[in-house]
């Protein structure tokens, strides 16, 4: 069987075709190489509605975290966009001009709907049915955040900042001024977020972060009493001792031989008080009796003396001769 032999033209058209098959290739390696795809932003606006609007079962675990649901042709948009992992976005209320920042958690809502948790929709005042719009964000990795509970009850848990790493689990970002919603022992305690570095809105997937709790709302130093010792107690115990009755020992005042008064002469026939000794306990004390010690005042206008009191030298005096 003789063979045709090639023609110029074939021969051209063959040399073409490789040509264009080899500088195709080349431009795909080259432009993947050297150009890569710029990821553009996804920017949507949804009606957004609250988790319990959501058919079907309860979602508690959308409740108790900062990720939303989102519908399935958000996905296939996102793939498309190549857009930067994790997926976080920034919702923007524009009636308001309230804005915060979360994950997804799911992409199975109705077309046109995305359902965010109850706490979220309160900081952007939304309500049922209401737009907001949806943008793709790359966010900082964060390193500190500040915590103000709004209520003094959060004290009352055991470990607080155990408690508060535990719950921030299902969240994937936060938003310096947003209050977020932590779920503990069947209770919803609130807490303010006050401070978060190194930006306004940080990324807390996989991270080391610093947390600190500021004082909570409403909150008051418990008052510390003051023990009052012995030396600095506010009433004198001899002042509680009460008054000597009957013959005092050198209650006059005293006097100079050469008649002159002393400058440290006591001018008041005051008595002294009595020195306060510590007592011996009482040992038939029983509980729940209360003694008090009272002071004794002198009623006045009595000029009645007491028939019992001793007086010295009240006694009748004689003499040794007989004379009267």
């Amino acid at each position: 069987m003789s063979r045709r032999p090639r023609t110029r033209q074939s021969t051209r058209r063959v040399f073409m075709e490789g040509a264009d098959s080899i500088g195709g290739n080349a431009a795909f390696q080259f432009g993947f190489n050297m150009f890569p795809d710029i990821p553009r932003p996804f920017n949507v606006t949804y009606h957004c509605y609250s988790v319990a609007m959501l058919p079907g079962n309860e979602r508690q675990d959308v409740e108790r975290g900062g990720k939303i649901i989102m519908p399935p042709s958000a996905l296939e948009q996102l793939t498309r966009l190549n857009i930067n992992y994790p997926m976080l976005f920034k919702l923007t209320n524009k009636t308001t001009s309230r804005v915060t920042h979360c994950g997804v958690l799911e992409f199975v809502a109705d077309e046109g709907k995305v359902y965010l948790p109850l706490w979220m929709m309160h900081n952007m005042t939304l309500e049922e049915g209401d737009l907001v719009q949806m943008e793709s964000v790359s966010l900082p990795v964060g390193t500190f955040s500040k915590f103000q509970p709004l209520s003094p009850e959060f004290l009352d848990i055991t470990n607080p900042k155990a408690v508060l790493e535990n719950c921030l689990r299902s969240f994937a970002c936060l938003t310096t001024g947003d209050v977020i919603a932590v779920q503990y022992n069947q209770k919803v305690y609130e807490l303010c977020v006050l401070e978060t570095k190194p930006g306004d809105a940080i990324s807390i997937i996989e991270c080391d972060m610093n947390v600190e709790f500021a004082a909570p709302v409403g909150y008051k130093e418990p008052e510390i009493e003051r023990k009052i010792e012995d030396e600095e107690m506010a009433v004198d115990p001899s002042d509680l001792m009460p008054e000597p009755s009957g013959f005092v020992a050198f209650k006059g005042a005293g006097n100079r031989l050469d008649g002159k008064k002393r400058k440290d002469s006591i001018t008041t026939d005051a008595v002294p008080k009595s020195t306060y000794v510590r007592g011996i306990p009482d040992y038939d004390y029983q509980i729940g009796t209360l003694k008090f010690i009272r002071r004794s005042v002198k009623q006045k206008g009595n000029d009645t003396e007491d028939n019992n009191e001793f007086k010295a030298f009240s006694g009748a005096g004689f003499s040794l001769r007989g004379r009267n």
